[in-house]
């Protein structure tokens, strides 16, 4: 936690510095005030002399006020740091996160990088900003009261060496149980959001299904957890606090004892008695100030271990040293013998040699049961994932050669799921090429059959999308998609599955506009309906990660089976009956 917090703590050093140093003239201002009192009593009060308690009062009140000045500035150059620090890290994370590739982003879930991009930095940040206040004020604190103390009255000082070891060691049990449990409690914050960003996201499936009081009942147990985990930690933090307060009332207690005599017997004054307790009490209370900055530190540790753990995760895509930075394709792109699993485990592949070539300017179906691996196969052309065996090629150069940002700048891609941002429809088009103008993103919405239904907007390109594109229907969505790959002029396109939201009528107006939009440049379409890639120059049909046929598809219908079976479903008597 140390290298994460320093790292991070260093553009903001002079801040970090000026803290503590402001903080020390408050400490030694609050030194000076039993020390005040003393002389108030023994030689003010006890002598009834009016002038000198006036006179020390003011000059408390003055050193008072210079104190006021070192807290209020250290409070304020403590904040610039810790929220500096806390901005950073948040966007370092987040940058972490867009580097990282699809097998990395597997593993994290979302729900669990939004608690480390949000809980766990803010449990970093106020620790910085409790670090920076009470690592130079318990310290100082305690040291000037032990001084002070024992120039005040040695004697009584002996019960600070008896009552130190005492707290330090409840601080000690504290921190030890304390940190493990702080862990476990970041880990059900990462389950409840979990929970709650699959609620919220499949909110219509939920009220589809009908299935509401089920999901208050995951949420109920998983919001239960989180609470029953969160109470054992402050419960063992909470007994903490009382434990160091008996402490110092025993402390308080003793002085009054032991001290009440040495008053009775002469040997002391009442003033310095006064003062003693004071600063037993400055050097117990700075005792409590490290519990309270042990347990910030116990629940930070947690959360800097799982920050540190994604800030230092590589990605599983990266660039080569020697990557291709100028590459202009003209859209061959090759199979050969490809296998590829999501966990890098040849044993159960998802793809199983895989051999194809598409050449430039061809449209390649990919036809196959769910499961069969279509989306696997097309998600290594633009090298989401890397393959396991064998490579994939665009104009004869190995894709793991190529610059990713490069390689994807050709690769134009409409995904299964349509994701849209919050803004308007004009800048999710645009999302792929910033850059392009009003006739280019209208041109680009045509050719996905999604300009009509924009203008019927009253904002029309300017309407705004709701989150998720809640706004708009699943083929609206699929079109503007659609449309935002096509803007970015890809020397290849990938439709993933892309029309299946639409109605059939739309679909052929979609395919009758993409004949012209895919001429001279090399296109896979991933479809269920066979109606949609029957003018394919080329038909692979998959089952079981497997090309068990590959042809037009003319040639399909009399070479393979499984191809008629697919069409004699579709687009036979059953199929098409109920499509007339």
């Amino acid at each position: 936690m140390t290298k994460l917090v320093l790292r991070f703590l260093k553009p903001y050093w002079h801040w970090a510095v000026l803290a503590p140093v402001l903080m020390m003239l408050e400490v030694a201002m609050d030194l000076m005030q039993p020390r005040l009192v003393q002389v108030i009593i023994d030689q003010g009060i006890a002598r009834l002399d009016m002038e000198a308690v006036v006179r020390t009062g003011l000059l408390m009140v003055g050193l008072a006020l210079v104190g006021a000045f070192g807290g209020i500035g250290c409070t304020v150059f403590t904040m610039l740091a810790s929220q500096g620090l806390g901005a950073d890290l948040r966007g370092a994370l987040f940058r972490k996160v867009q580097s990282l590739s699809f097998g990395n982003l597997d593993r994290l879930e979302t729900g669990e990088l939004i608690t480390r991009l949000t809980n766990d930095v803010t449990r970093v940040q106020e620790m910085v900003a409790m670090l920076l206040r009470i690592m130079v004020r318990a310290p100082l604190l305690l040291i000037g009261s032990l001084i002070m103390a024992i120039v005040t009255s040695p004697g009584l000082a002996v019960m600070l060496v008896v009552l130190g070891p005492v707290v330090l060691f409840i601080l000690f049990r504290m921190t030890r149980r304390a940190y493990p449990l702080f862990g476990i409690v970041q880990e059900k914050l990462d389950r409840l959001n979990t929970v709650m960003q699959e609620n919220l996201a499949g909110v219509r499936v939920v009220k589809a299904f009908a299935r509401e009081e089920h999901e208050i009942a995951r949420f109920k147990a998983t919001n239960k957890a989180l609470t029953v985990h969160t109470m054992q930690a402050m419960r063992t933090v909470a007994a903490t606090m009382p434990a160091i307060m008996a402490v110092l009332n025993l402390g308080v207690v003793g002085a009054l004892w032991l001290g009440g005599r040495q008053v009775i017997y002469g040997t002391m004054h009442v003033g310095a008695l006064v003062a003693f307790i004071n600063y037993l009490t400055y050097a117990l209370m700075s005792l409590m100030f490290v519990s309270m900055l042990a347990m910030q530190i116990a629940r930070a540790q947690a959360s800097a271990e799982r920050i540190q753990e994604v800030l230092e995760s590589e990605p599983l895509i990266r660039n080569s040293p020697s990557a291709i930075r100028s590459f202009a394709p003209q859209g061959r792109v090759a199979f050969e013998d490809v296998s590829f699993s999501y966990d890098g485990d040849t044993r159960c592949p998802v793809l199983k040699n895989i051999n194809f070539i598409a050449e430039p300017g061809q449209t390649v179906a990919i036809l196959g049961a769910t499961g069969s691996g279509k989306s696997s196969l097309i998600h290594l052309i633009p090298r989401f994932y890397d393959v396991v065996e064998g490579r994939v090629s665009i104009d004869g150069v190995d894709v793991r050669e190529i610059d990713e940002a490069v390689l994807r700048r050709h690769i134009g891609i409409a995904l299964q799921e349509p994701i849209l941002f919050s803004g308007t429809i004009r800048d999710n088009i645009r999302y792929g090429r910033p850059d392009a103008n009003d006739e280019e993103v209208i041109a680009a919405a045509k050719a996905a059959q999604a300009h009509e239904f924009i203008m019927q907007f009253p904002d029309g390109y300017d309407t705004m999308v709701g989150q998720r594109g809640v706004n708009l229907s699943g083929g609206q969505k699929q079109r503007i998609a659609i449309a935002r790959a096509l803007l970015t002029n890809p020397a290849i396109l990938i439709l993933d599955d892309s029309t299946s939201a639409v109605d059939v009528e739309t679909e052929g107006r979609i395919q009758e506009a993409l004949e012209s939009v895919m001429d001279g440049r090399t296109s896979f379409i991933v479809a269920q309906r066979i109606s949609t890639v029957l003018n394919a120059d080329k038909i692979l049909v998959l089952e079981a990660g497997r090309i068990v046929a590959e042809g037009t598809h003319d040639e399909l219908l009399t070479s393979s089976r499984i191809y008629r079976e697919i069409y004699e479903s579709q687009l036979g008597n059953g199929y098409g009956a109920q499509d007339n």
